[in-house]
């Protein structure tokens, strides 16, 4: 490979590093801010208290950006999906899902999540069953049409739910991706070309900190 080639392709991982950087940085209550005064009572409770309230809760969208569904109508996990939640889960980050299904499927959330388990499990072919366990009852789709993203009752639902925890979005789509980031949401588009495929967790991890 030429010098330049290489200059070019630590630079590109230069600045993404910064991107990501930025993003999570920037997301960060003031509050959460380490303090230098490590024998200062005060400031570690006042420290603790931030990452209490700054602990992350990363929803993604379902289809296509934690599941594919192939030309047959298979399901399975995306390249890597699995994986990242299970590290997530690891580090104790709650995890959910914010996903349009028909608000037929039931009259509350927990009946739509559990038609919604139905199709996808009817349909599945991965090796890996889907980790419905790991979701619990952060499951949120629409209880009207009118609901359905990209309008922002999902995301104002996930957020009140949330409490003070800060949340993050991820989806395949930049108009889903947008609609939470002006709703508070800390985003990321999944799939971009020369970045990672999600949020690296350390990155996630950090808000709580």
């Amino acid at each position: 490979m030429q010098r330049s080639a290489v200059t070019g392709s630590v630079r590109a991982r230069a600045v993404l590093g910064a991107a990501l950087v930025s993003t999570v940085l920037c997301a960060v209550p003031a509050g959460a801010a380490p303090t230098g005064d490590a024998g200062g009572a005060a400031a570690r409770g006042a420290a603790v208290a931030a990452r209490e309230r700054a602990c992350p809760i990363v929803y993604f969208d379902l289809g296509e950006t934690l599941v594919h569904t192939a030309e047959d109508g298979g399901t399975g996990y995306r390249a890597g999906a699995a994986a990242y939640v299970r590290a997530l889960r690891e580090r104790r980050i709650k995890v959910g899902l914010i996903t349009n299904v028909p608000s037929s499927w039931g009259a509350t959330d927990a009946e739509r999540a559990a038609r919604l388990k139905q199709e996808v499990d009817a349909t599945w072919q991965g090796p890996v069953p889907f980790a419905w366990q790991d979701f619990g009852d952060r499951v949120l789709t629409p209880r009207t049409e009118a609901e359905r993203k990209p309008a922002p009752a999902l995301w104002q639902r996930a957020k009140a739910g949330s409490g003070r925890c800060r949340v993050v979005y991820q989806a395949e789509t930049a108009e889903e991706v947008n609609v939470a980031a002006s709703l508070g949401f800390v985003p990321y588009r999944i799939g971009r070309p020369h970045r990672p495929a999600y949020l690296p967790v350390g990155w996630v991890d950090l808000l709580g900190r």
